[in-house]
């Protein structure tokens, strides 16, 4: 189903972004994968473009310079209606808030921070830019997880910060959450216990809509990327864990229909 931009709830995730050695290689890589067009967005933070399917904003790519070395990693940003004050409230509950809030250009302002587990997730505060102006089509986000070593202690954390109810998965050997607003889930926290790797850490997991989970997979490998969990049926439908060529780990799944 497709869902339009308009202003979002507090602590929806809105908006992904990608920041990448090689801007032209990452889009050359999404584009044929995923069927994105570029546009110029805001360079506050330096060379940066919004991908657009079918002319609809969905996600933005950035330039990461040589002498940066932080992961290649998809970051969700998550609304909020004052950036400073969210800023204010991830340093009080515990988290870091290593960039910002600053202003990008007439689109809203941003900051980008981490929980107390170490994961990395930006915060927007929407002016001219709400987000994502399309989701759940292939091609879109679809869904966000957090995935870390367990929920109890970072589930609190985010629940201080914008209200989520939660909703847990009572059982001896998953520990899950989902995050609801509104009446309605936005995001899922998976604690994984010491099977957390070693080498990402805590981490939130960016999951697109696909039409054909093997094909894309199988596209993926083709376009330079690699596989990091082969395509496996769950609940919410069949699904894969990939990277692209620069490493960022994402998941494509066709949602159950």
């Amino acid at each position: 189903m497709t869902e339009s931009a308009a202003r979002h709830t507090p602590g929806t995730p809105c908006w992904e972004s990608l920041m990448v050695h090689g801007m032209a290689a990452t889009q050359k890589f999404y584009g044929a994968l995923f069927g994105w067009e570029f546009l110029p967005g805001p360079q506050q933070l330096g060379p940066y473009v919004r991908a657009l399917l079918d002319g609809h904003e969905v996600a933005g790519i950035g330039h990461l310079p040589a002498d940066r070395h932080l992961p290649i990693a998809w970051t969700p940003y998550l609304a909020t209606d004052d950036a400073h004050a969210t800023a204010e409230m991830i340093r009080h509950c515990g988290g870091t808030v290593a960039v910002g809030p600053l202003d990008a250009g007439e689109a809203g302002r941003l900051a980008i921070a981490s929980d107390p587990a170490g994961a990395v997730f930006g915060i927007w505060q929407a002016a001219a830019h709400a987000g994502a102006a399309v989701k759940g089509v292939p091609g879109t986000p679809v869904w966000n997880e957090l995935v870390t070593r367990d929920t109890a202690s970072v589930g609190k954390f985010y629940q201080h910060l914008f209200g989520y109810e939660e909703e847990a998965v009572v059982s001896a050997d998953f520990d899950y959450l989902t995050l609801h607003l509104d009446g309605r889930p936005v995001a899922g926290v998976h604690g994984v216990g010491n099977a957390l790797p070693r080498d990402l850490g805590a981490h939130w997991m960016t999951y697109f809509e696909v039409e054909d989970t093997d094909d894309t997979v199988q596209r993926v490998v083709e376009l330079g990327g690699h596989v990091l969990r082969p395509a496996r049926d769950g609940g919410h439908g069949r699904m894969a864990t990939v990277a692209d060529p620069e490493g960022a780990a994402f998941t494509v799944v066709r949602s159950a229909r």
